[in-house]
Formats: structure tokens, sequence, C-alpha cells
């Protein structure tokens, strides 16, 4: 089905891959359409509960790939950025289900703000996070200009940004770039207790969470207070609010299923 990814469904988790491991998954420009190509079978699969993004080898990803770029020295930045580089974003963003990345090495460039895009990042001690477009003479892409900033402060952002900065895995749990830090043999059971998780939560109180917050960057108080109010109209409704209450009142564990 794809030729640099792998994408595998298995018990409410989608796990996709990006598989071009001999150049530490850089980005040309087939892999990046194909990546949005499997974020929207996740968004239209009711099968899918949460969605795994991580890298094949030892890289997670390394951003684009210069030497393709280099084959086309005309074209247009800003047409790449708006037809290959935002769509992922929008895409992860706007995904009504929780998207963790498992960060199993360096994530540079356009690969960090993928990380960044993230709803959780699971990192091993290995993985470096690496704005690294400054090395270049470029600027951040991908929505790390948006990120940044949310999770680290402005002049910490600055630096990162301005200076290429190498952050390791616990100095990004640390500053609050990835949720948990683990060993690299520990990486797969961190990510699991994640998915284990959320492929049986009401997946859909959980997209409209993610929404919720997502509005909430550029929403005030009063607006959000509103907002809460009608989105929690439409939970209410939902088969898995009705199996939630059912199930306290029954002294059981509740079996959502996401609807």
């Amino acid at each position: 089905m794809y030729e640099f990814l792998k994408y595998n469904l298995e018990a409410g988790v989608a796990t996709i891959t990006l598989n071009r491991p001999d150049v530490y998954n850089a980005l040309n420009n087939e892999i990046t359409f194909e990546l949005q190509a499997a974020l929207k079978e996740c968004k239209k699969n009711d099968e899918v509960r949460v969605v795994v993004l991580t890298g094949e080898g030892k890289a997670f990803c390394s951003g684009q790939d210069l030497k393709a770029a280099s084959k086309e020295p005309n074209r247009s930045f800003s047409e790449s950025i708006h037809t290959r580089y935002n769509p992922i974003i929008q895409a992860i963003r706007n995904l009504p289900k929780p998207v963790i990345c498992r960060l199993n090495g360096v994530a540079a460039g356009a690969g960090c703000s993928f990380a960044l895009a993230c709803d959780l990042v699971v990192a091993a001690e290995s993985a470096k996070l690496i704005e690294v477009f400054v090395n270049i003479g470029l600027v951040l892409d991908s929505g790390s200009s948006y990120f940044l900033p949310r999770l680290v402060g402005s002049s910490k952002a600055f630096e990162l940004a301005t200076m290429g900065s190498r952050v390791s895995g616990k100095e990004a749990e640390a500053l609050g770039l990835v949720n948990k830090c683990v060993a690299d043999d520990q990486l797969d059971d961190a990510v699991k207790a994640y998915t284990d998780y959320y492929a049986k939560a009401p997946t859909k109180a959980i997209g409209m969470m993610k929404k919720m917050l997502n509005k909430s960057q550029g929403a005030s108080l009063t607006e959000m207070l509103e907002y809460e109010a009608h989105m929690q109209d439409i939970a209410g409704a939902s088969h898995d609010y009705k199996e939630g209450v059912n199930a306290f009142l029954e002294k059981r564990k509740p079996e959502f299923l996401g609807k």
C-alpha cells in the first residue's frame, strides 16, 4: 500500500512508521504525500482509536531530504510547505484521536515539527530534537514557530531555534518538549502503556477535548466557557457517556466503543 511508510492496525492502534532508514527517514515528496494519506485513513477508519507515529531504524526523522531537494533548484519553498508539510501538521492536530510520537532517535527540522505536533511524545534517552533550520540559513516551518514557544516559552524557543541546539531526550523531558523519556530498551513498553489506555478510552470525548484545547490557544475564557457547554451537550448524547454512567451504577469497568 505504501512505498516509504509502514502502516499497521492492531487492536485499535494504528502505527505509522517512516521507512527510509538509509537516509534517517528524510522527507522526499513521496513520503510526505504517503503520510498525508495514512493520516486520512486513520481519521476515517472507526477501528483506529489511537495513532503512533515513529521512524524505522536509528532516526525518527531527519527532516527535508536535501539531496532530493537539490534536484529541484527552482522549487518554491512556499508551495512545498503548503502542499507537503502543512497538511501533515493540520492532519495530526485535527485528527479526532490521540496521536503519540514514539521518538526513537533524532528528530530534526520538519521531523522535529512532526514530533511537537503530536499529542504525546515518548522519547528514548538516545533521541534528540534539533531545530536545524538555522544551520542552512532557513527559518522554522511545519508549525515549529507555533509549538515551540508554547511548550518552552519565548526566550528558550528563541535559543533553540536560532542556535540549532541539540536537545537530548532527558533535556526535552525537563523542558516539557516531551511527555516522558525512558531508556531505549523501555521505549516500546512506555508507548504501549499509553496505547493500551487510549485504545479502550472514550475516543469521541478525547477527540472533542483535543479540539477544545486547540481552540483555547486563541480564545478567551468567556468563549471557552460557552464552547465547553456546547461540547458537553454533544458528549452527553454519546454512547460512551451512557456506558460510563451505567458502568458506574453497576459497579463494573466501562467498555467504551469510542462513539
